[in-house]
C-alpha cells in the first residue's frame, strides 16, 4: 500500500481514540533526595485534554489523505 494511505489511517484513527478519550493522565517518578542508601522520590501526576476540535481535525485529514492515496494513479 502507498504510504499516503497508511499516514491518513493512522491519522484519522488517533483522531478517533482522541474523541474517544480526550483526557489523559501522565505520571513522573523523580528523585529528591539521594543521601549513600537513602534516596526520596516524588510522583507527580498531570493530566492532559486533548481539544475536541484538534481531534475532528485529525480525522478530516487523515480521511482526505486516505481519499487522496487512492485516487493516484498508479
Amino acid at each position: 500500500m502507498k504510504p499516503l494511505i497508511w499516514m491518513g489511517a493512522l491519522l484519522a484513527l488517533l483522531g478517533i481514540l482522541g474523541l474517544a478519550a480526550p483526557v489523559f493522565t501522565t505520571s513522573q517518578t523523580r528523585d529528591v533526595v539521594n543521601l549513600g542508601d537513602l534516596k526520596i522520590q516524588n510522583t507527580e501526576h498531570s493530566t492532559r485534554v486533548i481539544p475536541q476540535a484538534l481531534s475532528a481535525a485529525a480525522i478530516l485529514l487523515g480521511v482526505v489523505l486516505l481519499g487522496a492515496g487512492l485516487y493516484q494513479r498508479p
